[in-house]
């Protein structure tokens, strides 16, 4: 049974990565993100501006002390990231500023948001679908421009609109089919046999191509093993070395020096190859390396 989503609370989480910089982002959503927010913030009244503004101020605590000089940023519903009204707090880096405004809010009446909280409530209200969901988790992890590009398309819809076009198609051809059964026992022919011979080849190409294009984007994603293998002092750490250009593994007239698996990642042309060098293959008396 799937859990029960609760998308009536306003949420708040940090929207920069953990430890100190010259800027954090807080990022509130829900229907009462303004109006909280504003019952903190010394500057212009948040409650009449318009969305797409950005307003410098002070957040102050309960004892209208100040906690940091911010801007905010207002966005209205539906014309948001989440499709709610939002509110995104640029303050200064240091996680003591941070994790206070953030305790502020959560004791008056803010929840804190779970890992793709926001993301779930722009699927939700209709801002996404779930390949463009899942597009904006690849381009956050993208290491390389292909990446990069590959996650940028599909969070444009490119995937959502192969998609469609399979549905069409699908559809057109249950059609035909029940078309055809209902008049099974008429002398009457409503649909080509050819045409349908050809609908179903298209179908199936399409199906070939998007199951090849996750293939190819899995690998793109996740890197390319590749394994270096060999006899003992066959050069295998010296080539996992040259080809980071640095000393990352052990090297050693002693045969069995390699005994785990030394692992790193390297980009060639934009693609990640995961280059894993290993012990040497041999025959051993050691009880370690039989292990």
């Amino acid at each position: 049974m799937l859990p029960k989503i609760n998308t009536k609370d306003t949420i708040i989480a940090p929207a920069t990565p953990s430890g100190s910089g010259a800027l954090g982002i807080i990022r509130i959503s829900g229907d009462k993100a303004i109006e909280t927010v504003n019952s903190f913030f010394k500057g212009k009244d948040l409650s009449v501006q318009q969305g797409y503004t950005i307003h410098y101020g002070k957040i102050l605590d309960e004892n209208k002390e100040v906690i940091d000089e911010v801007l905010i940023t207002l966005f209205r519903a539906p014309k948001s990231y989440t499709g709610e009204d939002l509110i995104e707090i640029s303050c200064h880096g240091s996680r003591y500023i941070i994790n206070e405004i953030i305790r502020l809010f959560l004791r008056n009446g803010i929840e804190m948001a779970q890992p793709g909280d926001f993301t779930m409530r722009a699927f939700l209200n209709g801002k996404m679908d779930l390949s463009q969901a899942e597009a904006v988790a690849d381009l956050i992890a993208s290491k390389t421009k292909i990446t990069h590009d590959i996650a940028l398309n599909q969070l444009k819809g490119g995937f959502s609109s192969e998609i469609k076009k399979l549905r069409e198609k699908l559809v057109d051809f249950a059609s035909l089919i029940e078309l055809e059964l209902d008049f099974s026992e008429e002398d009457v022919q409503f649909a080509d046999r050819t045409q349908l011979a050809v609908l179903i080849n298209e179908i199936q190409n399409i199906i070939h191509e998007l199951l090849e294009s996750y293939k190819y984007g899995n690998v793109l994603k996740n890197g390319v093993p590749t394994v270096i293998v060999g006899r003992p002092n066959a050069g295998k750490s010296t080539l996992l070395n040259a080809l980071l250009n640095d000393e990352r593994a052990i090297v050693s007239e002693i045969e069995g020096t390699t005994r785990d698996t030394i692992e790193e990642e390297f980009n060639i042309n934009g693609i990640i190859f995961r280059f894993i060098d290993t012990a040497g293959i041999r025959d051993s008396k050691d009880t370690i390396e039989k292990i």
